[in-house]
């Protein structure tokens, strides 16, 4: 995905480019496919839970109208797990050179998975924290399951 960060759908909530094939967000609305098919996404990992306020209703079938392969690891705000971040890094892989885009409702959950990521990949601790932490930084967030996701990216 060769496309100019100008290009991008910068007003979807919580957008975020991480690189040339990888993009974040937070919820997505029924426009959102679409124009995530125009610059070029092919896998769409969706983090958040169904019931999730603010999720995007038959959202499988709305990536699939728009060419986008869609895979769902519904993940508790209460309980990420290392079963969620394996199937995550699974799909990721699966999608080989082909554009991703991750969401979940805020860009938390996405945030924290995708610093895991990039840990995992080589990305130095300082540029992934720093793409995580405009989203999000368990460390210093009073949500009440902060400390939960801290320990989940190896701060705890």
């Amino acid at each position: 995905m060769d496309v100019p960060a100008e290009d991008d759908p910068a007003d979807i909530a919580y957008w975020q480019r991480i690189g040339p094939a990888l993009t974040t967000s937070g919820e997505l609305t029924p426009q959102d496919p679409e124009r995530l098919g125009a610059i070029g996404v092919r896998r769409v990992i969706n983090l958040a839970l169904d019931t999730s306020p603010g999720a995007l209703p038959d959202e499988a079938a709305r990536m699939a109208a728009s060419g986008i392969d869609y895979v769902h690891i519904p993940v508790p705000f209460d309980a990420p797990g290392e079963d969620h971040f394996a199937a995550f890094s699974e799909a990721i892989e699966a999608a080989g050179d082909g554009a991703v885009h991750v969401h979940c409702i805020m860009n938390w959950r996405a945030s924290a998975f995708v610093y895991r990521w990039n840990r995992a990949n080589g990305m130095a601790e300082d540029e992934a924290r720093a793409l995580m932490h405009q989203h999000w930084n368990p460390k210093t967030s009073d949500h009440a399951d902060a400390p939960t996701w801290s320990k989940f990216i190896g701060d705890a």
